[in-house]
Order: structure tokens, then sequence, then C-alpha cells
């Protein structure tokens, strides 16, 4: 076994970046920071740490939202020098190193008129981070997860050991490494399956004032085969009230007019005020880049992102998202926040380790607001809704996906995993039998 040097502690770019994420909630203070120009560095990181008790995370978009991927007191890897993106057009497939950013896997697909069946909306996250937590997009509802849609992995485990585990293969370890929040294993390098890419698509932006029709057209559409992509947001009104937004999009050849009374006539929105345009589809993939490019220029990007996501089941989503909106804590989404809602297929969801509600109809809802930079108080009131939230929704039946800044005790991850603990237990246990990866999260005590 090779000897890794220590890094210096020392305040400079790197660890300072490695000190917080996206979230801008948690701070920590990492021991060093390793850029991981190769496998075998990494692999030697593990093993050196691993004895030593020093806790180890990846780090490749910095998506996280409550300090998931630092590493306090240890070691943060830069996975952002394995960047590395080749299409295989023959076999459909792509394999991208895990510090390549989604961007980058949809740029290389769509030049050979190919894309995965599933992006995330955000393309800014890394290959690798996408996987550790599942991945939804707008195409969920038919094709389930990023990470159902994997191949093969190459991972680095808690230990040191590079090991290639697919269905076939390690299939324990596959499992759970997927939507396995970094907890066995690092994802170095995945191979993902594609499909055709449309040329175009149409998307069209249909309102409703009230939840019982938006949830109603929203299902119709996610059961119409005709459309790729559903997703859905609540705004607010101007009467204090919130309007509700379904977005579904269809891909099109181009050589003929679409139809649209044919595609939308039998819905309940409001018509006057439908939204229709055609978009190619590399367009709508990156649909949310000026976004993102506004949010940095006018500093909201760096503010501190208390986000919170959950999955409910659609019976009860349709009074539990207008209660929860309601209420006066989640005041601040109406001015500074988006809330996300999206249709979902229960049996299209396969990652043995996403938890989600029993049942077929499920929804998933997304409170993503930003709170002042210079008021710790008002982000601690925000976590500490979440909290609220997140109870309410264990009331209903309603699971939370664990990508959010929500304080979770190991008693709350024992409960939120449930059959499914003892085998990520085990997996643990072996892979990572110091207990060293991602403790960020909060799983372990």
């Amino acid at each position: 076994m090779k000897a890794v040097d220590v890094p210096a502690v020392d305040e400079d770019e790197d660890l300072l970046r490695a000190a917080t994420d996206f979230g801008h909630i948690v701070d920590s203070r990492p021991r060093g920071v390793l850029t991981a120009h190769s496998v075998d560095a990494l692999g030697d990181l593990l093993a050196f740490a691993g004895p030593r008790g020093l806790p180890v995370s990846a780090r490749g978009g910095g998506q996280a939202l409550y300090g998931q991927g630092q590493a306090d007191g240890g070691y943060v890897v830069d996975m952002t020098a394995l960047d590395e993106v080749r299409c295989l057009p023959e076999e459909r497939t792509l394999v991208a190193d895990a510090g390549a950013l989604w961007r980058d896997v949809v740029r290389a697909a769509l030049a050979e008129g190919l894309a995965p069946a599933v992006s995330p909306d955000h393309l800014g996250g890394s290959v690798g981070g996408v996987l550790s937590t599942g991945g939804f997009g707008g195409s969920s509802h038919r094709f389930g997860l990023v990470a159902d849609w994997v191949r093969e992995l190459e991972v680095v485990t808690g230990a040191g050991q590079r090991l290639v585990c697919s269905p076939e293969r390690h299939a324990g370890l596959f499992h759970a490494v997927l939507a396995g929040l970094g907890q066995c294993a690092l994802i170095v390098r995945a191979t993902l399956r594609l499909v055709p890419a449309p040329a175009l698509v149409r998307r069209y932006r249909l309102y409703h004032h009230t939840p019982g029709t938006f949830f109603t057209d929203q299902r119709r559409l996610a059961r119409d085969a005709r459309f790729s992509h559903v997703a859905g947001q609540a705004r607010p009104a101007i009467d204090g009230t919130w309007d509700y937004v379904t977005e579904a999009v269809a891909p099109h050849t181009g050589q003929l007019p679409c139809d649209d009374p044919l595609f939308i006539g039998d819905l309940d929105h409001d018509p006057d005020t439908a939204e229709i345009e055609d978009l190619s589809y590399a367009e709508y993939l990156h649909r949310l880049d000026r976004d993102e490019r506004l949010l940095r220029a006018t500093g909201e990007w760096q503010r501190p992102h208390p986000w919170l996501t959950l999955l409910l089941p659609e019976e009860a989503a349709t009074t539990f998202v207008p209660s929860v909106l309601a209420d006066r804590r989640q005041e601040g989404l109406r001015h500074c926040g988006t809330v996300q809602l999206r249709p979902l297929n229960g049996s299209a969801l396969h990652a043995p380790l996403l938890r989600r509600p029993p049942g077929e109809l499920l929804c998933l809802l997304s409170l993503m607001r930003t709170a002042p930079p210079d008021r710790p108080d008002v982000v601690r009131e925000l976590v500490a809704a979440n909290r609220a939230v997140y109870e309410a929704a264990l009331a209903v039946g309603g699971v939370v996906h664990p990508v959010g800044a929500l304080p979770m005790t190991p008693d709350d991850w024992h409960a939120h995993f449930g059959p499914a603990w003892a085998d990520l237990a085990r997996a643990k246990d072996r892979y990572d039998p110091h207990h060293i990866l991602t403790r960020g999260c909060g799983l372990w005590p």
C-alpha cells in the first residue's frame, strides 16, 4: 500500500471552496483538498484516511445544500479533473468520468443524435453527484431516475479498492452506490444508456387557478405517451393566492404543424394564458442556463439555499401543497423562491435506495428559496420550517428526497430507509469499514 502525503492545512482557494457548498448554510474546515488527477491517487488517499478515521468526501459541481459533501477535519476530493466524456453511438452508451458536468454529457450525446433518457433540470451538477442522489428530471414520470439508466460503474471503495460493478457484477455494491449518498464508495466513472434524441420539441405552459385542476391535468399529461417531459410550478398570484403552471413537452419533427387542440384541447387550464413554443431539444435541455447567469450576476446564486424536496402520494398532494404554501413560514417563497411540482410513477423508479411512498401515483414537491446571507437567524428559521414540513409529510405518507437542508438524526435515517437499512448497513461495513465516506450526510453516529 502506497503512502499518501498529508496535505498541509492552508487557507488557500481550494480549502475555502471546499469548506462550503451551494447551500451556503453549513461550513466546515477540511484538513486538505486532493485534486484527483487519477483514480489511483483517489485510492491511495482512501487507503491512507481509512485506518486513521479521517473523513473523505467527493466534490464535483459543488451542488450540495446542507454540508453533505463536506469533510470537516478530513479530505475533500476535487473530482473536476476527472472530466472525460466519450459517446459510443454504435452501442447507444456514453462513458463519463464522475467529475464531468451534466452539460458535457448532454453535449456529447446530442452530437451523435442521442440523449440521456433522463437529464437533471440543472446541467451544472457532476455525473458522480447526480448518480449518488438518484437524479430526477422532467422525463422521470416515464423513465425514472438518471441512476436507473446506468449500465456500469467504476468506483473506489472506502477501503481504497478500485472495482467495476453492474447489475451482474458486484451487484450489491452497484445498488448501494446508486442513490446511495456516497456512503459505500465514490464513483469515478459511469456508463450510461442513451436513447435517440428528438430534433425539436413543442413546449406547452398551461396555467391553472386551482390546485385540483392542475393536478388532474398534470396527471393526464403524464399518462399521455406523446409527452416526453411533464413538470410544473406553483407561482404567487397577485391576490395573495397561488396559481399553478404545468409544463408539458412533446417531441416532433417540424415537418407537419402540431395540432394543439388535439394535444391540450381537453384539459382544464386557462386557454387564454397558454404559452406554446417550439425549441430544439438542445435549447430545451439548456433552458435554465439563462436563469443561472442572471442569478450569478445579481448575487442570488451565492445566497443561502434552505431547499427541501419531498415525494408525496399524489392523493395527499392536492391538499398538502396548498396548506404548505399558506403557512406564514413559507411566505418567502413568494418573493425569492420557486415551488416545483412534478408527477411521478412509482413503477418507473427502480434504484433500491431511493425511498418513495407506496403506490403508483406520486408527486415531487421542491421548495426552493433563498435567504439573506447576513441573517443566520432567518436561515435557522427556514431550516426549522423544513423540519416541520417534513414531519407533516411523514404524517400523510410522504418521504424526503435527502438532498435538501434538513437536519436528520441517525434514527431519522434508519426510519427513512426502513427495510433497506439492513442492506445499506451491511454494504457500509463491507466497503467502507472505517466509516469515513461522506459523513456530512449524518447517517451514522
